[in-house]
């Protein structure tokens, strides 16, 4: 559970890290990268998070979770979820996330049909691996 640093509900930098499960040069990080604001400075210049900043917070984690690029963010912390413009265009990023999601699992798959035909060629070969003769940088199958 998080300590309270005051009866405000202002976290520091570190509980406020804890709470989201990342490191405060992350939260530093975001910070300089205009996504989250602290609530407060100390006198001392601590930085203090309100409830607002946590909740902002771990919205960013969760779109940096799912593969969201730190510009993309900013962009759907920027929209206002009522306009039809701004659901056409959180439409837009999930659907060009996605997209790049499917054309991953598609080069995963390609690579898992690669490694699967090697190992199965690995495991035929009786002698010497067949595979590892091929990536030799002096054999004959690998190209300079």
């Amino acid at each position: 559970m998080i300590r309270q640093c005051d009866e405000a509900r202002l976290w520091t930098i570190g509980q406020a890290a804890r709470a989201l499960g990342v490191a405060a040069s992350t939260l530093r990080f975001w910070e300089s990268q205009g996504l989250v604001r602290p609530a407060q400075r100390t006198a001392s210049g601590y930085r203090l998070y309100g409830p607002e900043q946590l909740e902002r917070l771990r919205f960013v984690r969760a779109a940096q979770q799912v593969g969201f690029r730190l510009e993309d963010i900013r962009t759907l912390l920027a929209l206002d979820g009522d306009c039809p413009a701004c659901r056409a265009e959180v439409r837009r990023l999930l659907e060009a996330r996605l997209a790049a999601i499917e054309a991953k699992l598609a080069e995963l798959k390609r690579v898992r049909a690669i490694l699967g035909r090697a190992l199965a060629r690995c495991r035929r070969s009786s002698s010497g691996c067949a595979v590892l003769q091929t990536l030799r940088p002096d054999s004959e199958g690998v190209r300079r």
